[in-house]
């Protein structure tokens, strides 16, 4: 990769995480207190639970992003997948905020040259922009989820997060 591309790249990736940042801040907004935890199925994730696995899994991934593997050893991955019993919005939030200061704090910290390093994840070498790449999509997907089940639950009060259709 050319110097230029680089940091053109790096512009952008910081770019598009403040964008999934943004959607899922607007679609959390939007959720009533106890719609967090709802299911809209017995074997589904609420909001909660997603929100508590894309924190686990930023937060993970991008603390000391360059220099230990990106699965840290105090991770409990599992738990994120379960119920928490009495977790209010205020808590929820300041996971999803945190992990997201940590996310954004790495990427502007990065340098064009730091793109072709190799940094490990579960032990599995990848270079930094395959790294950046895959959590994005990672975050994407959940941020997706969290606003689908936004959506449903706020029903015709739902603000769009994007152009909005026309509604006849």
């Amino acid at each position: 990769m050319t110097p230029d591309f680089r940091r053109t790249y790096l512009r952008d990736i910081l770019k598009t995480y403040r964008t999934y940042k943004s959607m899922g801040d607007r679609a959390l907004a939007q959720v009533a207190d106890t719609d967090l935890r709802r299911l809209i199925d017995p074997d589904a994730n609420s909001i909660a639970i997603i929100v508590k696995h894309q924190a686990g899994n930023l937060r993970s991934r991008f603390t000391d992003f360059l220099t230990t593997d990106g699965e840290k050893p105090d991770r409990n991955r599992d738990a994120e997948f379960e119920m928490p019993d009495q977790i209010s919005r205020d808590e929820l939030l300041q996971q999803w905020e945190s992990s997201w200061g940590i996310a954004l704090a790495s990427i502007e910290a990065l340098t064009p040259d730091d793109l072709e390093r190799t940094i490990t994840i579960r032990g599995e070498p990848l270079l930094v922009v395959e790294v950046l790449d895959r959590l994005a999509a990672h975050a994407a997907y959940h941020v997706g989820q969290i606003a689908l089940l936004a959506k449903h639950f706020a029903g015709r009060s739902w603000k769009t997060l994007s152009i909005p259709k026309r509604r006849i």
